[in-house]
C-alpha cells in the first residue's frame, strides 16, 4: 500500500436512494488513490453500502442527509441525525431468519475489524475500523461473542 495522501476525506449526501451509489463510488476511488487491496476494498464497499443504506432508512429525516467520512484510510464514519442506538440481530432469531432485511450490521460486524456507535448532536455517528491488508481469519467471523458495539462518544455538528 503506498502512503497516503490525504488521510482525510468527506462528503455530504441528501437523504435519496441515488446517494448509497454515490457514497460507494467516492469510497472506490479514495481506496484507489490510497493503494488498498482489491480483497480489503471489496469489504470495504459492502460496509459502506450497509452503512449508509441504514443511515438513510433508519437514520436520515425527511430533509436531511449523512456525512460519510474518512480517516487514514481504514475508518469510516456515517454521520447520521437519527436517534437510537443499531443493533446486530442473531441470525438464530427465528423472527429475522427470513426477514428481507436486517443482516447489514452482521456483514459489517463480520468484515470490520471494529465497530460501534458514538454519540452527536443530534443524531449518531455509526463507525467500522477495517485494516487495509489481507484479510484477518479472525476479523471474518464475530464467533457468538461479546459485540463490538460500544457506544463511545464522539463530538460532533448536526446534520
Amino acid at each position: 500500500m503506498k502512503p497516503l495522501a490525504e488521510p482525510f476525506r468527506e462528503r455530504f449526501y441528501h437523504g435519496e436512494r441515488q446517494s448509497v451509489p454515490g457514497a460507494r463510488e467516492f469510497t472506490r476511488a479514495a481506496l484507489a488513490d490510497w493503494g488498498v487491496t482489491e480483497e480489503r476494498a471489496d469489504d470495504i464497499l459492502l460496509c459502506v453500502s450497509e452503512l449508509t443504506t441504514n443511515a438513510l432508512v433508519h437514520g436520515v429525516p425527511p430533509g436531511r442527509g449523512f456525512l460519510l467520512r474518512y480517516e487514514d484510510g481504514v475508518r469510516v464514519e456515517v454521520h447520521d441525525s437519527g436517534d437510537g442506538v443499531p443493533a446486530v440481530p442473531r441470525m438464530a432469531d427465528e423472527t429475522t431468519a427470513d426477514a428481507e432485511g436486517g443482516r447489514g450490521l452482521f456483514l459489517v460486524e463480520a468484515l470490520a475489524d471494529k465497530w460501534g456507535v458514538g454519540e452527536r448532536d443530534p443524531g449518531k455517528v455509526v463507525w467500522r475500523e477495517l485494516g487495509t491488508g489481507p484479510a484477518r481469519p479472525e476479523a471474518m467471523s464475530s464467533g457468538g461473542g461479546e459485540s463490538r458495539t460500544d457506544v463511545t462518544p464522539i463530538p460532533g455538528g448536526g446534520i
